[in-house]
């Protein structure tokens, strides 16, 4: 039986994920997608971060310490941040830290420090044995060696840790994929990232909890074109004419349901 090489297949997903966008309908895209990121949890009331807090279960509770990593404009921080004593936001953009600050102040969050930093790069010997949770969610895909970052995770943690990673592609990216490139989806751009993760930890030793968390996301009209431009852009130029096929397809629709895997383990004495 010929050994599953599974940092080769981790690498070779990495390279698809990270391919540099081609859009050149909008020379402010980057822009208008940050936004995006934040005004949507906002009116969605942070559903994503709340079903995932809930999905957590006891481990968050008031004296509850956690280092959240890579969060955004703060789409689980803040429900989660409620729940707990403190927590720590590890975030290195600067758009998404100037949203996170804005959307804590709105939400009269106090109990959340910024950490403006990249994960990768923070000093082990700092967050040793530091916090009771260590959470990342919707983070995998930035990761290039998933080893050392569950390793960084286990060693900030004197309890638990947590990987939440959202879970197939919504039917409408996938039809347009085939309608703009002729082509059928094979997953060029999927968000499953959880079994790499499960797998390795297995092989660790550690027992993993595993759940399947499911809520709902309502874009407007100019958030969905640029939800989808997002993905396709990587595999084809998204030019103006471009543009005008995905927004036939595109229209205000009831909230798409989705899901998203939680997986939360105690890390080893």
């Amino acid at each position: 039986m010929t050994e599953l090489n599974w940092q080769e297949i981790w690498a070779g997903k990495q390279k698809q994920r990270l391919r540099p966008l081609k859009l050149t309908y909008d020379t402010d895209f980057r822009a208008k997608f940050a936004e995006d990121q934040s005004e949507i949890a906002k009116y969605n009331d942070f559903e994503y971060g709340r079903a995932a807090t809930e999905a957590l279960g006891e481990i968050p509770d008031k004296d509850c310490e956690v280092l959240e990593i890579g969060t955004g404009p703060g789409t689980l921080t803040i429900p989660l941040a409620k729940r707990v004593k403190r927590l720590v936001a590890v975030e290195s953009f600067d758009t998404a830290v100037n949203y996170l600050k804005r959307n804590l102040e709105e939400n009269r969050v106090e109990n959340v420090t910024i950490s403006n930093a990249n994960w990768l790069e923070v000093d082990d010997r700092e967050l040793k044995d530091g916090f009771d949770l260590v959470v990342c969610s919707h983070f995998l895909w930035q990761v290039k060696d998933v080893e050392n970052h569950l390793r960084k995770m286990e060693n900030a943690s004197r309890g638990y840790c947590a990987v939440i990673q959202p879970a197939g592609r919504a039917e409408l990216v996938k039809e347009l994929w085939r309608k703009i490139t002729g082509k059928v989806y094979s997953g060029e751009f999927d968000p499953d990232a959880d079994h790499f993760v499960y797998l390795i930890l297995r092989l660790w030793g550690r027992l993993v909890n595993v759940r399947i968390m499911n809520y709902s996301i309502e874009r407007n009209f100019e958030q969905e074109v640029r939800y989808i431009a997002s993905f396709i852009g990587r595999y084809v130029e998204v030019d103006a004419h471009v543009k005008e096929t995905i927004e036939q397809y595109v229209s205000d629709r009831n909230k798409e349901q989705q899901s998203a895997v939680v997986m939360w383990w105690k890390v080893a004495p």
